[in-house]
């Protein structure tokens, strides 16, 4: 019953405050194509994504984990004109079907896409002329996060913001004994940012269409 219930409070708020268009919609289905798991971000944490950009007033962003390019979109709408969005990911089919995506969207002159291995690009980043960036978003492999945590902490200044999505992992995260290491990763990432004295930080649990999850977001201080 609670899972209906989630699905139906997205069903009915979404379309309300949620705009859509061809190209997100067609984003949205990636996981069709390659016949996975819908592992976008939902409509409506697209959209507070894109008004976390704006709150911040972003010039720069930079995406760890593109998949089909949803989430892409919306952080690249909330840029200026001239803004840069990076994004970063290892499966060269989803960046291609992405590259699709992002040019439908008309965002295509603001992104920037990196295909390979996070942890091998990131360093080169700090080269980056859109480094520092204003904005951080990781949504890719969770064994990882701590490590892409650390280097958004490189490439970021105080002011910027860091999102990491699926910290809670369906209450998984809880369980210190978890197997899948996943979990561990989102774990490690927890108890290391308790000690990080770069940000302020904290969690939000989420639930809706697409279950129980959520995100943390960190502001980085110094």
């Amino acid at each position: 019953m609670e899972q209906k219930n989630w699905h139906a409070v997205d069903d009915y708020v979404n379309p309300l405050l949620v705009e859509s268009d061809a190209a997100l919609d067609q984003a949205a289905q990636a996981n069709v194509g390659f016949e996975l798991p819908d592992i976008a971000v939902s409509p409506n944490q697209g959209k507070f994504l894109h008004l976390l950009a704006l709150v911040r007033g972003a010039r720069t962003i930079l995406e760890i984990g593109t998949f089909g390019g949803y989430s892409t979109i919306w952080l690249a709408r909330a840029l200026p004109p001239d803004g840069t969005l990076v994004t970063l990911e290892y499966e060269r089919s989803f960046a291609e079907t992405a590259g699709h995506h992002l040019a439908a969207a008309g965002v295509g002159d603001r992104v920037r896409q990196r295909v390979g291995r996070a942890l091998d690009i990131l360093p080169e980043l700090t080269a980056d002329p859109a480094a520092p960036f204003d904005l951080v978003f990781v949504d890719a492999n969770k064994p990882d996060i701590p490590e892409y945590f650390e280097w958004a902490l490189k490439l970021t200044r105080p002011g910027s913001l860091i999102v990491v999505d699926n910290v809670v992992q369906g209450g998984a995260v809880a369980d210190a004994d978890h197997p899948d290491r996943g979990v561990q990763g989102v774990r490690r990432f927890l108890e290391g940012l308790r000690h990080e004295p770069r940000v302020t930080a904290t969690y939000l649990q989420t639930v809706g269409a697409k279950g129980h999850d959520g995100f943390a977001l960190a502001l980085v201080t110094g």
